[in-house]
């Protein structure tokens, strides 16, 4: 199953600037985020709740982040 992140690489962009910057703040690689931002693997729960906490994502819109198909 695929899903769209384009809400999330908003918040990044919009907080971060840069996907390089959230992935460095992520704790992982720039390459790592990108094949999760493009459906070639999956956030990890942990990721979810680590990636919300550094964009400022409220528990009530993860969905919107993370599920949208």
């Amino acid at each position: 199953m695929s899903y769209n992140y384009n809400k999330l690489r908003g918040a990044i962009k919009e907080v971060y600037g840069t996907q390089e910057a959230f992935a460095n703040r992520m704790g992982m690689s720039n390459a790592a985020l990108s094949q999760r931002l493009n459906n070639k693997s999956k956030f990890s729960q942990n990721e979810i709740v680590r990636a919300c906490e550094l964009c400022g994502i409220k528990p009530a819109d993860i969905a919107s982040y993370f599920f949208c198909k």
